[in-house]
């Protein structure tokens, strides 16, 4: 995948040039990533070819931390809410 499709607005590339951004202001980059990719394209593969070309020069900042995170599934709920979560099945 090249560049311009894993970074259609170039979002993270400015992420990583602003000084002094934030782990917060990281996340919300990222969603806003997240929703300009095109249909087809795959986050987890975008993710890893941004991880390539802008954290391995940059492993201390947060956008690569944010990233990392992306990469790694999302843990199960651990309770369900409302009725379902007071009665036993």
């Amino acid at each position: 995948m090249d560049l311009d499709r894993a970074d259609p607005k170039g979002l993270v590339r400015e992420s990583y040039a602003i000084e002094g951004i934030t782990p917060g202001e990281c996340r919300s980059v990222f969603l806003d990533w997240a929703l300009s990719l095109a249909a087809g394209v795959e986050p987890a593969e975008a993710m890893r070819v941004l991880l390539v070309r802008y954290g391995e020069g940059a492993p201390g900042h947060p956008m690569t931390a944010v990233l990392r995170a992306g990469l790694t599934g999302a843990a199960p709920p651990r309770r369900r809410g409302g009725r379902a979560g007071r009665v036993s099945q």
